[in-house]
């Protein structure tokens, strides 16, 4: 049930129609998928809920986005929303088809059983979250690794580079399954890419010791998003094989920040990344291995 105490998302806003659409076969590897409140359960510690739409209402209108962008394929990301229940995750991926896959989200205690069962319904790695909170523990994830490993699954982080990195990068290395940083690593814009714990990241790219999701720029700046630009570049240009592109729909647990238009993102991408051969790299290429999509 809908809860009054707690506010609601707002509805995601359409894509405008990019400069370019992405190239064929691209995949979009960070977008959330909601329902409605009496689909699935929400988490009781969740700070907002859903907007009014179900989940039928929510793919619809992402597809819509897909089809704007020239997007093909999905990378569904569990939302914290939800807790550790992945079932909307799995029926989501479920209901995208073989052009879909997921990420969930377990607790420390996770057992083999529930890897297993998420890795069957093709959830390809566990996401843990520095800068929200949430029910997995860096040291509970270090722990899992090699069980994500056995699966073929990795461990996807949201950090704040400049508060996270210089405490982690060392363990990262070591780990024996890939790590993916959300959102560029959530830096300190206004310090730009010399920050040592941007740098820090970089050089794990750069080393194909972690990948990146270029995305969420809406989060740590304002539309059309110039003063990333200088922190795209340079992890674009350490090693594109480790970089990906996200739309991060529905844009969610907005706080502070605008809500994006994904056409204007997608030019955002384009503007920084200007080879043709990177942009099909980052955006099919890197994402279709590390996915494992046909």
């Amino acid at each position: 049930m809908q809860n009054p105490d707690i506010p609601i998302s707002a509805a995601p806003r359409p894509a405008s129609t990019p400069q370019q659409q992405a190239p064929e076969g691209a995949v979009d590897t960070h977008i959330h998928v909601l329902g409605a409140p009496d689909e699935f359960p929400l988490s009781p510690s969740r700070v907002e809920d859903p907007a009014g739409l179900t989940m039928d209402g929510f793919l619809n209108a992402y597809k819509s986005q897909c089809a704007t962008l020239g997007i093909r394929r999905t990378v569904v990301v569990h939302s914290i929303l939800y807790g550790a229940d992945n079932a909307v995750t799995i029926e989501a991926v479920r209901r995208l088809g073989d052009d879909a896959r997921g990420i969930g989200l377990l607790t420390d205690n996770a057992t083999e059983a529930q890897l297993d069962a998420l890795a069957e319904a093709n959830i390809k790695g566990i996401r843990l979250n520095y800068v929200h909170g949430g029910v997995l523990s860096w040291d509970g994830a270090k722990a899992l690794t090699p069980a994500l490993a056995d699966r073929g699954m990795h461990l996807q982080m949201l950090v704040n580079s400049d508060k996270h990195m210089a405490e982690i990068a060392g363990d990262i290395r070591a780990l024996p399954c890939p790590v993916v940083f959300d959102h560029i690593g959530w830096p300190d814009v206004a310090a730009g890419p010399a920050e040592p714990g941007f740098q820090a990241m970089v050089a794990l790219v750069m080393d194909g010791a972690a990948y990146v999701k270029l995305s969420g720029l809406y989060r740590v700046s304002t539309s059309p998003w110039h003063d990333t630009d200088p922190l795209v570049e340079a992890l674009a240009q350490a090693n594109p094989e480790r970089c990906l592109w996200g739309s991060d729909f529905p844009y969610i647990m907005l706080a502070d920040a605008e809500m994006p238009d994904a056409g204007l993102a997608l030019d955002a991408f384009h503007r920084v990344v200007s080879s043709a051969s990177a942009r099909r790299t980052i955006l099919v290429d890197a994402p279709v291995a590390l996915y494992g999509f046909d």
